[in-house]
């Protein structure tokens, strides 16, 4: 079994590239903020506790998002592999994740990293906000936030992975979604 990271600001295009590596993979894409805005439609207690962590900026607690990738790990069949979006974003999370590979004799395969510069993050997240009509992305406060988030919590994993030799970097800006997605798929060929 294959396990993909996606990896990368807020806002770099993991979403946007996921089901073309998906299916050209034969992977199942687990988007952790798809599975939990999936809570919160739900109105689940997890979903309630998890909508006002994001409405705040913050991340959901770590054993929350672990329960769900591992559920998600046993239930899936006819796959691959695995493509994780949003997934791990702190060391511990990263570490939970080797846990959770080592215990099925397996380890993560490869993190693809879609980097771009935090005003692109900005734009692209406060352009999301309107189109798509996310409260949790609305203000420039909580975007703001969620950069401060990444660079504090979720960056220091670029070296996590880089010392096991399984990081990769592609450019996300500038380029078109085509451009970009091509030099996705073409680092991934050569993982």
């Amino acid at each position: 079994m294959k396990y993909f990271i996606l990896f990368g600001p807020p806002g770099a295009g993991k979403g946007t590239h996921a089901g073309a590596l998906a299916q050209k993979y034969n992977l199942k894409h687990l988007s952790t903020g798809e599975l939990l805005r999936a809570e919160i439609a739900a109105g689940t207690p997890l979903g309630i506790q998890a909508r006002d962590l994001i409405a705040a900026g913050n991340l959901v607690p770590d054993e929350v998002v672990e329960g769900m990738i591992e559920k998600a790990f046993d239930s899936c069949t006819g796959i691959d592999g695995f493509l994780l979006d949003g997934f791990p974003r702190t060391l511990p999370q990263a570490e939970a994740l080797d846990r959770i590979t080592a215990a099925r004799g397996e380890t993560v395969t490869g993190v693809i990293s879609i980097m771009i510069p935090d005003e692109e993050v900005f734009n692209r997240i406060a352009h999301r906000a309107e189109i798509e009509g996310r409260a949790d992305d609305a203000s420039k406060t909580t975007i703001a936030h969620r950069i401060e988030t990444y660079h504090a919590q979720t960056e220091p994993l670029i070296e996590y992975y880089r010392k096991t030799g399984k990081y990769h970097e592609v450019a996300g800006f500038p380029g078109s979604i085509e451009e970009v997605r091509e030099r996705v798929l073409e680092l991934v060929e050569n993982i």
